[in-house]
């Protein structure tokens, strides 16, 4: 959803207008909190704790700055291409350095009792030079307007969200760095094989009170969806193109069992048959937190950029390709015993582009230990993860395998400030000697402040 700078300008005039209503901090509805007392929050609460009193509208931000001291190697042989210069297998020299910031603008407004709009806007981002915006979307807990006991009965249990926003899919979206939001995320970049899109739909959850939840959504399974008839012909149904739905769906238990011990069981899919452009492991449209590792300057010279700051904005994720068909599941386990935290990823995905005639397959599996510490503060941490995927791809006799190993450290000042530290080391294995992959790792230490409010 591309934005100019009139949207800028208009942006802020909004928010101007907004901050007149209310000088002081707003407390919205069901809503998971832009600082620290968001952590660990996933799917809103159906807990009915504030009280409405009128139209509340809340501008809130996140900036990140990162200092990068990555070192990165391969193996490739040299290889030259139509229309670039020199080696395009040669690895761009690293050094030191500060990477660029990026900002989010938060809009929420409390609308109606039970009823909340979210607009974010990405301000700068790694991927694009212009103001885009994320997204908006309305969630409504309560349909006050309707004027029915029975429904209002039904809406203690019952949430449902309509618009452009992040698809349900899994629970890592809820813990990953979002461009200048990275409050959530304990690390500094997210998993090598990225969940994450922005798709037009909407989703309805019935939320039990013995910590059982489901969610059933459809979406029109593309970022930036089109009316345009399809040109292209499916070269596995040698039929013209199909924009079919995207249909996704979780079920769930999470519930605090006790004081100290907090369980969360959740299984995930996302199913789409046929898409313009499906972009669940490339959706992310403000870029990785690692910047031009395994990278070519000279493919970067010969690339004509668009609204973009980096010719490859994903360094260091696997991307599998699914743009045409996707069907994929994932099983999540979180827990949390006083300071200690677990969170456990298992993924499997099947799916193609448009010019393939069968299926790959793409599996991921990922865990976070972390521990929080002091007791009822918890603003210090340390963690470590461990992300590994293995994929088939396009041309390579045998499945590629990309692993992660990090480890962290990091302490919330206040609750809107938090600095952080990681070592991370990565490597390819698998790749042909031909790809610029081949033999690839990369490591060394990254630091990252962060403000959200």
């Amino acid at each position: 959803m591309k934005n100019h700078y009139t949207l800028s300008g208009l942006l802020a005039i909004v928010a101007l207008s907004f901050s007149t209503i209310s000088l002081k901090a707003q407390e919205l509805q069901f809503f998971r909190p832009n600082d620290q007392r968001g952590i660990n929050i996933f799917e809103t609460s159906k807990k009915d704790t504030v009280p409405f009193t009128g139209l509340k509208v809340k501008i809130g931000g996140n900036f990140e700055l990162s200092f990068q001291s990555l070192r990165d190697q391969n193996t490739a042989i040299p290889l030259t291409k139509p229309g670039f210069t020199g080696n395009v297998n040669s690895l761009i020299p690293l050094t030191n350095g500060f990477n660029l910031p990026m900002a989010n603008l938060n809009i929420d407004a409390q609308l109606a009792d039970g009823i909340r709009l979210n607009l974010t806007s990405y301000l700068a981002s790694r991927h694009h030079e212009d103001t885009w915006v994320k997204g908006g979307y309305l969630q409504i807990d309560k349909l006050p307007f309707l004027h029915n006991d029975l429904i209002d009965y039904m809406m203690k249990s019952i949430t449902i969200k309509i618009g452009q926003s992040d698809i349900d899919y899994g629970d890592q979206h809820f813990r990953r760095s979002d461009g200048g939001n990275t409050i959530y995320n304990p690390f500094v970049e997210n998993y090598i094989m990225d969940e994450f899109a922005t798709e037009t739909g909407m989703e309805v959850y019935y939320h039990h009170s013995s910590g059982i939840f489901l969610m059933g959504g459809i979406t029109n399974g593309e970022l930036n969806g089109t009316a345009v008839a399809a040109t292209k012909i499916d070269s596995a149904t040698k039929q013209l193109n199909k924009y079919a739905a995207a249909f996704h769906g979780k079920l769930g238990f999470d519930k605090q069992i006790s004081t100290d011990l907090r369980v969360r069981l959740s299984g995930s899919f996302y199913t789409v048959s046929s898409a313009n452009s499906n972009t669940l492991f490339g959706g992310d449209r403000t870029g990785s937190h690692y910047y031009n590792v395994m990278e070519n300057q000279n493919v970067a010279n010969g690339t004509t950029l668009s609204n973009a700051v980096d010719y490859s904005p994903f360094s260091g994720r696997f991307n599998p390709g699914f743009s045409e068909e996707v069907h994929t599941y994932m099983a999540n386990f979180f827990f949390k015993y006083k300071g200690l935290e677990f969170f456990g990823t298992y993924e499997n995905a099947h799916g193609r582009s448009i010019t393939e005639m069968s299926n790959r397959q793409a599996v991921q599996y990922a865990a976070d230990l972390i521990y929080r510490f002091p007791a009822n503060k918890e603003n210090f941490w340390v963690g470590y993860r461990y992300n590994t995927v293995t994929a088939a791809i396009v041309g390579n006799p045998q499945n590629v395998i990309v692993s992660r190993n990090v480890g962290s450290a990091g302490w919330f000042m206040t609750r809107n400030i938090m600095v952080k530290a990681e070592y991370v080391h990565q490597q390819y294995q698998n790749y042909a000697a031909t790809n610029i992959l081949n033999g690839g790792k990369f490591s060394g230490l990254m630091l990252e402040a962060s403000i959200g409010f």
